[in-house]
């Protein structure tokens, strides 16, 4: 097994975690490599350091160092790999990563005798139509927000080309099922089952009594649309990372991505478990 550890070194601890992960995954006789960041320099005993892509390309899989957000930002540089991810979280929540710092030696040691299961979670392609186009692939969620916290924005939500809904609020979240235990979730939203293929929409404080979250089949193509002679400015993002200003009346459109990225699971139900243990702060 050749495993590609990818610490997020702003995290305090992140480098000695990595190290003792190397230190284990050296001990189970399987080869361990360091994704070095452009502009990063880290140096972690028993783990030979590589420029990302190429650590990528090599790697069986790939250890994460730190929340979900490093899994979300390790997800979207790894795609055209499609090489299964594992979190170690020292996040204060981490819902993605399945394998805490006191369970390290137990459950690398079951990820080097192959004693682990992948789960498929979908992604979202999200295209806004601005010259030129604002296309990114988003694992949690697409958002729209306003600059301007004192005043709201009015959108469109259309499925498929026919208008399912108009709203006046904040703005408006599209999540995935693993999104949706995200910001989704704090606005409102329901939480969904990995397993299921949805796409959440969910308005974010929306100036009415009438609008739900709502629940689409992950086989149809949403549409947001800006209106036109609203003057707020609105902002769109992807995985709460990428950022771009929206022209008025702007379309963006949001369908399932044709790829997937797969996380290490050592159990069914580690979402489940996740959301019992940390939503109920347990």
């Amino acid at each position: 097994m050749i495993a590609c550890l990818v610490p997020n070194i702003q995290k305090t601890g992140a480098v000695e975690t990595a190290a003792r992960a190397a230190l284990l995954l050296h001990r189970l006789n399987a080869e361990v490599l360091l994704a070095r960041q452009p502009g990063e320099e880290c140096s972690v005993p028993y783990a030979r350091s590589l420029p990302r892509q190429e650590a990528f390309e090599r790697a069986d899989l790939l250890i994460t160092v730190g929340g979900d957000g490093t899994i979300l930002h390790t997800a979207k540089h790894s795609l055209a790999y499609n090489k299964p991810i594992l979190g170690i979280n020292l996040g204060r929540t981490g819902f993605l990563a399945t394998c805490e710092l006191d369970e390290m030696e137990k459950k690398l040691s079951l990820l080097a005798k192959g004693q682990y299961t992948l789960d498929k979670r979908m992604l979202l392609d999200v295209c806004a139509k601005t010259d030129p186009p604002w296309q990114h692939t988003a694992l949690n969620d697409m958002v729209l927000y306003k600059s301007d916290m004192l005043h709201t924005i009015d959108f469109s939500v259309f499925c498929d080309g026919i208008l399912v809904n108009r709203s006046r609020g904040d703005g408006v979240i599209v999540a995935t099922p693993t999104g949706s235990t995200a910001y989704s979730l704090s606005a409102g939203g329901p939480i969904l089952d990995a397993a299921v293929q949805g796409i959440v929409v969910t308005p974010i404080c929306a100036h009415s009594l009438q609008r739900p979250p709502m629940v689409f089949s992950a086989a149809r193509r949403l549409t947001i649309q800006l209106d036109a002679q609203d003057r707020q400015a609105v902002y769109i993002s992807s995985d709460g990372a990428e950022q771009r200003l929206l022209p008025h009346g702007c379309e963006v459109e949001i369908m399932q991505a044709r790829q997937c990225v797969r996380l290490v699971s050592f159990h069914p139900a580690d979402q489940f478990q996740a959301i019992d243990q940390k939503l109920k702060g347990r």
